[in-house]
């Protein structure tokens, strides 16, 4: 059942990326207007690719994006897991028709930019959310009746609560928790886009590439209607920066492959505008919201990339948030407490799932030979139904 009795101010959300929409869209849908404030001028077409599985996609279809998205994504029918040094494969787990059926909905790999485009589209046509660029958030102050943010131009928004969408760097953070101090993680990841065609003839271009070295791993996986593959690598970091688009040399990274498979080498080789960002680590925060202000996805738990789930749990943030307010009838501090205390166990499961592959993958010596020989004697489907954890998560069912 929608809020009747709406706020006169609306919902603030500071961040207009993939968690700050989506969880302008999941309000929307229960009554709640919201105000979506976002620091960069305009929004420009970042990023490489975005692995999203089930719990992903029921989050799309609950907030009205999935179908928009639809032809755009590429839907894997498999991993295929191999040794990054020998390029022998290690595993075949399926995806496809398998997952689909396990789970009720499929698994889908999506250049960044355009699953945040479906997610603007769609909250650009709803009048219950007003998108606004070039606000960046310097302050925030408590109101009579709600939250003021300003910007660093002295520009002011008013609302009835505010939601910290607003990343890794969030401004939003230090009114929630303690300050916490973000940390590099020892890990830079490289990214880029490639024709499909350029991979080498003997790797399935409808198959999530997956490919384990010692201090090294690579993903690819096949985007924009599968014709193109994005492309991950991550190596140990040799110099920390904030953002998302260091400029690499090609040749400066395949120099720090020599060694690995001549396939992973290939695959590399044909990438161009290759881009870097630093990983980091941040201390788990004492709570995730304060009052009327709360926190969302990279803002509140950002986790490493090696569950490939950072991303959908902003859209799962956005899902059980929305019903939170839903449920409390719009008494933001309550809504606010609950979202926090549903997410936090499922948010440090993901969190240390992640730490566990990054050491399982990066594994050398006789460490890697004994992983190497388990992948090879566990079938494909069992190693699958190790994560029904965490796909077979669904988003809140909302009242009528």
């Amino acid at each position: 059942m929608a809020i009747t009795a709406r706020p006169v101010r609306p919902m603030l959300v500071a961040g207009g990326g993939i968690g700050g929409v989506a969880v302008a869209l999941a309000l929307s849908k229960v009554g709640v207007r919201c105000r979506v404030l976002e620091r960069k001028p305009v929004f420009e077409e970042a990023g490489a690719g975005i692995q999203i599985g089930p719990n992903g996609v029921w989050v799309l279809r609950a907030i009205g994006v999935a179908a928009a998205l639809a032809p755009a994504a590429g839907a894997p029918g498999e991993i295929e897991v191999r040794d990054g040094v020998r390029g022998a494969m290690l595993a075949t787990v399926p995806l496809g028709d398998h997952i689909e059926a396990r789970h009720g909905a499929p698994y889908w790999t999506v250049h960044r930019a355009d699953l945040h485009a479906a997610l603007l589209n769609s909250a650009q046509r709803d009048p219950a959310i007003n998108i606004e660029t070039g606000f960046q958030v310097d302050r925030l102050e408590a109101t009579a009746d709600g939250v003021r943010l300003i910007a660093v131009d002295g520009r002011a928004a008013n609302g009835a609560a505010v939601i910290g969408a607003d990343g890794l760097w969030s401004k939003v953070r230090n009114y929630v928790a303690d300050p916490v101090e973000l940390r590099p993680a020892g890990w830079s990841a490289y990214r880029t886009v490639i024709g499909a065609a350029a991979l080498p003839s003997g790797l399935n271009r409808n198959a999530v590439g997956l490919w384990l070295a010692p201090r090294a791993h690579a993903v690819h996986y096949p985007v924009r209607g599968s014709m193109q593959t994005a492309l991950v690598v991550i190596l140990p970091q040799t110099e920390a920066s904030e953002g998302w688009a260091r400029e690499v040399d090609r040749d400066a990274l395949l120099a720090r492959l020599a060694g690995l498979a001549p396939d992973l080498r290939s695959v590399v080789s044909a990438g161009e505008g290759w881009k870097a960002w630093s990983l980091f680590n941040v201390p788990r925060l004492s709570r995730w919201s304060n009052g009327r202000v709360a926190l969302l996805g990279d803002a509140a738990h950002p986790v490493l990339p090696f569950l490939a789930s950072g991303g959908v749990l902003a859209l799962e943030d956005a899902a059980v948030l929305a019903s939170c307010v839903q449920a409390s009838g719009a008494d933001y501090p309550a809504a606010f407490d609950a979202y926090a205390k549903l997410r936090r166990a499922r948010v440090m499961a993901v969190a240390a799932g992640a730490r566990r592959n990054g050491g399982i993958y990066h594994m050398g010596g006789a460490a890697a030979l004994v992983r190497n020989l388990a992948m090879r004697a566990i079938a494909g489907p069992r190693l699958l139904g190790r994560y029904d954890w965490l796909y077979g998560w669904k988003p809140p069912v909302s009242g009528g």
